[in-house]
């Protein structure tokens, strides 16, 4: 059989985006998920740090994974001090991404909603505004009559099951374009001589005591001075290699697009009591998720009650979509931390560094843990706004709790 050749089957790119080399046998640094945090991590390492002999892994293709299989909202409404650090620090370099990157990325600020439906949610939503304000987030709480006007489709009839009762409102969120973000960040690592290499899965983890020295892959090993892991749903799987338990679950989550249609919904919609989430894509689909699946697995599949329900609950607060038609549906693989929260940092073992734990929550913060965590990579040490998010949390006790910004897919 004649050896395969890297990149066979996969995806066609065009070439001036970035090149398909040959892996090289040592890397100062190997990024492991070629997607949207392990793309950003490299344009920071370069263009931050000037570290250039880096390798990206990607198993499949890149950007196949979550970063292909998302919903793209980009908000920094959060409620405690840590969270809104990093997720308004990753939302103030979006606006400024596609001069960066010289690329059109599509982010599109259209606000976002996030609907209260009862007399605790409404205390919760008004507690967050406050708070967001005081970190200097942009934030507004709405009335029903309020959200009606930012959002002229939304249902805010007092005789549903569910009925409106206000919402929080962060004008500055909005959306972009996944494939467009991963090529433009692609690109811009490409010219630094970063080396992306698909169809290149790591198996093994090489050890020198407690020191990581390099990976095995499915196209030969590679020596690495520092390894650096950026494989959502299947980072726990990468870091047992050198004997890791990570504090993680992965579960499937899905989501769903309609047929085109025309220009009908202005913003991004959220409801945590009615589980589902709606915005429309800048081609004309209805982009639609809710929660994730309840069980762990590491397929790219759900269940389908997860759909219905889904899709009951934006006919409740969108009647207007009832004879839209569904294109197609799809699934990622999320990893769910203990507090809801991210792990971004060092681990225990010297040299290899993690960066997982997002939820479903991932796509948001691309530029802004990309920036950091090279940040962490180069000097070793964490940056003030992933300082928080060690995987020592879990021991001390010091936890960022945001399951009341994380209860439903985001």
């Amino acid at each position: 059989m004649s050896p395969r050749t890297p990149g066979a089957d996969l995806p066609e790119h065009p070439a001036w985006l970035w090149r398909t080399p040959e892996p090289k046998r040592s890397y100062d640094v190997v990024i492991v998920g070629g997607g949207g945090h392990g793309l950003a991590t490299a344009h920071y390492l370069a263009k931050n740090h000037g570290i250039t002999n880096v390798a990206v892994l990607e198993k499949g293709w890149l950007a196949g994974g979550n970063m292909a299989r998302n919903t793209t909202i980009i908000r920094s409404n959060y409620l405690l001090d840590e969270s809104a650090g990093i997720y308004e620090h990753a939302l103030k370099l979006w606006e400024g991404l596609a001069d960066e990157l010289d690329y059109p990325i599509l982010f599109s600020q259209r606000g976002v909603l996030n609907l209260a439906h009862s007399l605790q949610d409404v205390r919760d939503s008004v507690r967050r505004v406050e708070a967001n304000r005081l970190n200097g987030v942009d934030a507004e709480w709405l009335d029903p009559q309020q959200v009606k006007d930012v959002c002229p489709i939304v249902n805010i009839s007092p005789d549903v099951r569910y009925p409106v009762m206000g919402a929080t409102y962060q004008p500055r969120a909005g959306i972009a374009k996944h494939d467009h973000v991963a090529w433009g960040l692609a690109r811009s690592a490409d010219a630094a001589g970063i080396d992306i290499i698909q169809n290149c899965e790591v198996t093994g983890l090489d050890m020198v005591g407690n020191r990581v020295v390099g990976v095995q892959t499915t196209q030969g090993p590679i020596a690495a001075g520092k390894v650096a892991l950026c494989s959502a749903g299947h980072t726990s799987v990468l870091a047992a290699m050198a004997g890791i338990e990570l504090p993680i679950q992965s579960h499937p989550l899905q989501a769903l697009v309609s047929e085109l249609l025309e220009p009908v919904h202005p913003t991004v919609v959220m409801s945590n009591a009615v589980h589902v989430y709606v915005s429309q894509a800048h081609k004309g689909e209805l982009v639609m998720g809710a929660g994730i699946d309840a069980y762990n697995s590491y397929t790219q599949r759900g269940a389908f009650h997860i759909i219905e329900e889904q899709m009951s609950a934006a006919l409740e607060l969108f009647p207007v979509f009832a004879r839209a038609h569904v294109l197609r549906t799809w699934g990622g693989i999320v990893d769910v931390s203990p507090d809801a929260s991210p792990i971004v940092g060092l681990s225990p073992v010297d040299n290899l560094y993690l960066n997982c734990g997002w939820g479903t929550g991932g796509f948001k913060a691309t530029p802004g843990v990309g920036s950091v965590y090279a940040h962490t990579i180069a000097h070793d040490t964490p940056h003030p706004l992933n300082a928080p998010f060690s995987l020592d949390r879990f021991t001390t006790g010091a936890l960022v709790d945001e399951h009341g910004a994380a209860a439903v897919a985001h």
